[in-house]
């Protein structure tokens, strides 16, 4: 059996709890394909709901002077919660359709960042909702957040995107994915903590969840990382008339296209960036990255893009 870890993106989630549990009963159905003949980590995205329910305190908090804001490392650690639980129950409902006896298990999982990462210096990931000007400054002010302009739409609230540097719980993860446990961890890639005078604190950023799952995947001593999106395959010069989809990728030639501006910011660009990382921290490590429902056909090597 192979060691894989699975990074699924948003489009295996819905956008609010009702389209999520009908949503990952159809992902279930793919990850339980993989787990027959793999064992598995599961790590997945959580921008939509981290975004829901960070409004739903921003809403309470406008209603209420006399409360602070909810800090969002603790907006992560709800998303995971439930995110988590959407999962393992489809997940479970699937094994049992199937009489397999796998144990499926969620673990709460905070991920370290380094307090001196240049990325505390410019926040630039959006979460929340839209405001004015007037009401940006106002609760800026007030909670002291940073908001930017975005896109013609309004101010959001910014938050910062450091990189993992450890993952708290690697050891139990381990632990239950040896032991042949499916397990889910890493989601919505982590609760950022720092470490201050020998104390971990929650800190309000977002670690984008492939470079947690790439982290993840090496700290478990995986074969494989999977990175789902939308498409099948990664192409260059994408959405031209010269457009080609790539099946294998070198680690050189996957730089060289990063270089010449390739890949979109938001987009494929984190996901290439995240599986060099995974593919240069040991001799013989690979990553796919295809669509949910071609995992199994790009673990055959009919369609996906290899790298490594």
């Amino acid at each position: 059996m192979s060691k894989i870890v699975i990074a699924l993106g948003g489009n295996a989630l819905g956008n609010t709890p009702t389209e999520q549990k009908k949503a990952v009963e159809v992902t279930a159905k793919s990850i339980v394909d993989l787990a027959e003949e793999n064992e598995l980590i599961i790590s997945h995205g959580n921008g939509p709901q981290v975004g829901m329910i960070n409004l739903a305190m921003d809403m309470y908090l406008q209603a209420r002077d006399d409360m602070d804001g909810m800090p969002f490392a603790e907006c992560g650690a709800m998303s995971q919660g439930y995110i988590g639980y959407h999962l393992q129950n489809a997940i479970e409902n699937e094994l049992s359709k199937r009489n397999l006896d796998k144990m499926v298990i969620s673990i709460i999982s905070e991920v370290l960042v380094d307090k001196d990462d240049k990325a505390f210096e410019n926040p630039s990931k959006p979460i929340g909702s839209f405001y004015s000007l007037e009401e940006s400054q106002q609760i800026a002010q007030k909670y002291g957040f940073t908001f930017k302009e975005d896109a013609g739409r309004g101010y959001r609230r910014v938050v910062p995107s450091p990189r993992p540097v450890d993952i708290l719980q690697k050891r139990a993860i381990k632990d239950l994915y040896n032991a042949g446990a499916l397990v889910i961890a890493g989601g919505g890639g982590g609760i950022p903590v720092v470490k201050e005078e020998g104390k971990l604190r929650g800190v309000d950023a977002v670690i984008d969840k492939d470079f947690t799952a790439a982290k993840l995947a090496s700290l478990v001593g995986a074969d494989l990382l999977i990175i789902l999106t939308a498409v099948d395959k990664v192409a260059i010069h994408f959405g031209q008339e010269n457009e080609e989809w790539i099946s294998k990728m070198s680690v050189a030639e996957a730089e060289k296209y990063l270089a010449d501006g390739e890949f979109k910011e938001g987009s494929m660009k984190p996901k290439i960036e995240a599986a060099l990382s995974f593919v240069n921290a040991k001799d013989g490590n690979k990553v796919l990255i295809t669509s949910l429902d071609k995992a199994i056909d790009g673990l055959k090597g009919l369609t996906g893009t290899y790298i490594g």
